[in-house]
C-alpha cells in the first residue's frame, strides 16, 4: 500500500495531478480542496495517499491533510458510494464542513455535490453518523463555538443558493456580533461585488 508520496508537482489537470517522486511520475486523482491548496508546478509536495485496486485499474488518490483520507476512507465503505462520489463529496464540503452536515442530519448540503441526489445524501448521513464519531465531535465542538447568528446568516446564504465556500468567504467579513438581518445584508453586498 502506498501511504504518502513527497515529490515534485509536475501537472495539474483536475482532478488530476502528476507527481515525480525520483524519476517515477505518479498520476493521483485530488478532491478540489486539495486541488486548490497545491503550490505551483515544480513545487515540492507531499500527499497522504490511498490506493485503490481494482481488476481494471489501480487508482492513486491524493489528499493535503490525513482527516481528508480518513473522511475519503470511510466514505468509501459506504454501499454503492465509489471513489468519484466520494472525491466530489470532498471538493463540495471540507472535512469539517461534512461532519457538520452529518452531525446536524442536513440533506440539503450534499444535495448541492454534483451526483448527489437526496437518497444518496440521506444514506451518506445515516452511514456516516456512525462512522465519522471524532468528525462529528470535532464539527460539534466548531458548532458549538460558532455565533448563532453566524449558522442563521450561512443558512440563508445557502438558502439563496450561494455555495458553501462563497457564503463561508462573506461570513469571515463579517464584523463580529452582527445580527441576522445586518449580516445577511452585508454578506450579500459583498458577494454582489466579487
Amino acid at each position: 500500500m502506498i501511504g504518502r508520496l513527497t515529490g515534485i508537482l509536475i501537472e495539474k489537470n483536475p482532478p488530476q495531478i502528476t507527481l515525480d517522486v525520483t524519476g517515477v511520475g505518479y498520476e493521483i486523482d485530488v478532491p478540489m480542496s486539495t486541488f486548490y491548496s497545491l503550490p505551483a508546478s515544480g513545487e515540492k509536495v507531499t500527499l497522504h495517499t490511498h490506493l485503490a485496486v481494482r481488476e481494471d485499474a489501480h487508482q492513486l488518490f491524493g489528499f493535503a491533510t490525513e482527516a481528508e483520507r480518513t473522511a475519503f476512507r470511510q466514505l468509501l465503505k459506504i454501499s454503492g458510494v465509489g471513489a468519484r462520489i466520494a472525491l466530489a463529496v470532498l471538493s463540495g464540503l471540507s472535512v469539517a464542513e461534512l461532519a457538520q452536515a452529518v452531525a446536524a442530519q442536513e440533506t440539503g448540503r450534499l444535495t448541492k455535490i454534483p451526483g448527489i441526489g437526496k437518497k444518496t445524501a440521506e444514506r451518506l448521513l445515516l452511514e456516516l453518523r456512525d462512522r465519522m464519531k471524532g468528525l462529528v465531535g470535532m464539527a460539534g465542538a466548531a458548532l458549538a463555538t460558532t455565533a448563532p447568528a453566524a449558522n442563521d446568516i450561512l443558512n440563508a446564504l445557502l438558502a439563496l443558493g450561494y455555495n458553501e465556500r462563497e457564503a463561508q468567504a462573506a461570513l469571515k467579513a463579517l464584523p463580529d456580533g452582527v445580527s441576522v438581518s445586518d449580516g445577511i445584508r452585508q454578506a450579500l453586498k459583498s458577494l454582489s461585488k466579487s
